[in-house]
Order: structure tokens, then C-alpha cells, then sequence
């Protein structure tokens, strides 16, 4: 494989799997804020235990979405040096934003609310989760600003044989950008309503003595998925307009490159199609004494994330041969290294992120195992009950 093939799969690699920490985080935070905002406001306590137990899931995933977040951003500056030398102006301004955002307000917000269960005012810890949320989304703004830029380059001069920034606002109201976004977020939340779901579902299967707590995390997953995945699929379909405008290459791809678009929207369609199904049969707990779609729900879990990686797929490749679309092409993008250098780069990162994506699988197991706790320590933080 010549440099370049192995720059483009490294970055796949890499990119496909950060993606997958980020979808789990963003689902479950919004999942946390009704748990939170509902004890708050009743103080009922099976409502603190589920901020509690999901909760713990989502720090976990959070903790090693961020490691391979950095893993990740070694890849630019190792393999794309042409990228930074051509766009580092325009492209790197929301990036820089989205490492403030991520790595500062979100981390300290998050950090705050961890370990000030029990010390802080609950208004005032819930406010924490509130910008905890804000502050996720807001990281994921920036990157598909970022990536936005790529999909149709705006708000640039050219200056000698490099891009400057010229009109910020441009970035943000870019049509790759902003309809790309929603479908995004949608994406997150159908991901965690899911999540939620077929993690009821098996300690159903298990025969759980927590009746009530799964019960009504499991009518949360599933109205979660009922509510996100309409508005997943509109937002899916309203980006084909802009598809063709800004990118008519990528409408008239080969079948192959089309093949990951329609794996998606069968995916998007079967979990929709699915969720308003099981709808009804939350009455009464019908679904639950059926116990045979509990097994469906379990295996369902990985369903949004495979769709995701194939929608990102069709996204990203069907770009090419531009890393910025029409202005850079990938190949004078990727940094004068030898190829010899950038597979074991590939080999190396590849094999971290397997790791991570292992270690996050036998934590995240692990607690769900574990179950929630039989009452909340008044005053511990829930770092400590992480492991």
C-alpha cells in the first residue's frame, strides 16, 4: 500500500472509533440530564439511583473516549502536515475552539458534578450536569464545523498558496455543516436510547430483583428511540439536497460507495420501525412477560453505532479524491514520510485503540453486571464506585 492508503486508514481507523466513545457520551448525558432534572425537582430516590448507575456507565465511556480522542490527534500532525500547511488558518480555528470546549469546560463541568454528589445544593449540581451537556454538544459543533469546511470549504481567502480565514460566520452557517449536525445529534441520542434499552432488557433476561429501576430505565430507552428516530431519519434525508448541490460527485459514487449509505438507512428504518412496535408493549409490562424482544433489545445494542460508522463512511470517502473538496486533493495532503513509517504508526495506534475499545467493553460490563447500587452513599463521590 502506498503512503497515502495507509494515511487514508489510519485516519478511518482512528476517526471510527473515537466516533463511537463520542455517540455513547453525548446519548447518555442527555439520557442523565431527565434522570437528574427528575430527582431534583421530586426527590424521589430511585430517581438519584439511576443518575447513579448510569452515570457511572457514562464516566467510564467518557474517561476513555478522551484517551482516544488525543490518540487521534497525533494522527494530524504525523501524517496530514499538508492539510495544516494549506488550511491550519481556517481549519484549525474550530478545532482549536473544540479542544477548549472538550478538554477545559466540559472536563472541569464533569469533574465538579462527579465529585459533588452530596456536597453541593442539588440545583446547583444538577446546573453542573446541565453545562456538562452544553459543553459536549457544543465539542461536537466544532468538530463537524471542522469537517463541514472539508465537505465544502467557505469563509477562506486564498493568500499565496495557503487559506486564511476571512468570515468566520461563514464556518457556521455552512450547509455541509449544519445538516450534517442535527443528524448527528439525533444519531447520539437514538445510540443512547438504545443503549439503555438493551441494558434493561438483560437484567430482565436475568431476572433482576430491581424491577422498578430497569422498568423505567427500560420506558426511557424506548421512548427515547421512539421520539429520536424520526427526527434521525428527516434529518438523514435532508442532507441529500445539499449533497448534491455542494458534492454532485458524491451522489453519482460507484454502487460500492453507495452500499454503506443504504446499510444505514435500513438500520435507521428497523430501529424505527422496531421501537414503535415495542411501544404498546410497555403497557402493563406486556414486553417484559413476552421476555423473547427483551433478547432483541440485547442484540440490538450495536446497531446505531454500526449505521453510524457506515453514514461516516459514505461521508468521508465519497469525498475523495479532495481532502478539502475541490481546493486540496488527499495526496497533497499527507506528510513527506516514508511509508514504512506510517504502517507502524497504523500498527501501533490500531492496536491502542483495540485496547481501549477492550478495556472500556470489560468496565462498561462490568457495571451494568454490578446493577445499581442498593441505596446512594449520602457524601461518597461516584468516582470512587466506578471501580
Amino acid at each position: 500500500m502506498s503512503a497515502v492508503d495507509l494515511a487514508r486508514l489510519q485516519f478511518a481507523t482512528t476517526t471510527s472509533f473515537h466516533f463511537l466513545f463520542v455517540l455513547l457520551t453525548l446519548g447518555l448525558v442527555t439520557l442523565l440530564v431527565v434522570m437528574q432534572t427528575r430527582f431534583t425537582i421530586t426527590g424521589a430516590p430511585v430517581h438519584e439511583r439511576m443518575t447513579r448507575f448510569w452515570g457511572r456507565i457514562y464516566v467510564i465511556n467518557y474517561a476513555l473516549g478522551i484517551v482516544t480522542g488525543i490518540v487521534m490527534e497525533f494522527q494530524f500532525g504525523l501524517n496530514w502536515s499538508g492539510l495544516a500547511t494549506y488550511a491550519g488558518d481556517v481549519f484549525g480555528a474550530p478545532l482549536a475552539m473544540e479542544t477548549l470546549i472538550a478538554f477545559f469546560l466540559e472536563s472541569t463541568f464533569l469533574g465538579l458534578w462527579i465529585f459533588g454528589w452530596g456536597r453541593l445544593n442539588r440545583w446547583l449540581h444538577l446546573a453542573l450536569l446541565y453545562l456538562t451537556a452544553l459543553t459536549a454538544f457544543a465539542s461536537a459543533f466544532w468538530i463537524m464545523a471542522a469537517n463541514g469546511f472539508l465537505q465544502h470549504p467557505v469563509g477562506y481567502r486564498v493568500d499565496g498558496n495557503v487559506l486564511r480565514l476571512d468570515d468566520f460566520g461563514a464556518l457556521l452557517t455552512n450547509p455541509t455543516f449544519t445538516s450534517a449536525l442535527t443528524h448527528v445529534v439525533f444519531a447520539a441520542i437514538t445510540a443512547g436510547g438504545v443503549f439503555m434499552t438493551g441494558v434493561s432488557a438483560y437484567h430482565f433476561i436475568k431476572r433482576t430483583p430491581e424491577v422498578d429501576f430497569f422498568r423505567r430505565s427500560l420506558r426511557m430507552g424506548v421512548v427515547t428511540t421512539v421520539l429520536a428516530t424520526p427526527a434521525l431519519i428527516g434529518a438523514g434525508f435532508a442532507q441529500f439536497p445539499v449533497i448534491a448541490k455542494f458534492q454532485p460527485d458524491k451522489t453519482e459514487a460507484a454502487p460500492w460507495i453507495g452500499a454503506p449509505l443504504g446499510f444505514m438507512i435500513l438500520i435507521g428504518m428497523g430501529l424505527t420501525m422496531v421501537s414503535w412496535l415495542t411501544l404498546p408493549l410497555l403497557v402493563k409490562d406486556a414486553v417484559i412477560r413476552m421476555r423473547f424482544p427483551l433478547y432483541l433489545m440485547v442484540i440490538g445494542i450495536p446497531f446505531p453505532f454500526v449505521a453510524a460508522i457506515f453514514g461516516w463512511m459514505f461521508r468521508e470517502i465519497g469525498r475523495q479524491p479532495w481532502l478539502i473538496y475541490g481546493l486540496l486533493r488527499t495526496e497533497d495532503a499527507v506528510s513527506h514520510v516514508d511509508a514504512s513509517q506510517i504502517l507502524l504508526s497504523l500498527i501501533v495506534f490500531t492496536f491502542l485503540f483495540l485496547v481501549l475499545a477492550c478495556v472500556d467493553w470489560v468496565l462498561i460490563a462490568r457495571a451494568v453486571r454490578r446493577g445499581p447500587d442498593v441505596a446512594p452513599a449520602p457524601v461518597s463521590p461516584m468516582v470512587v464506585t466506578l471501580w
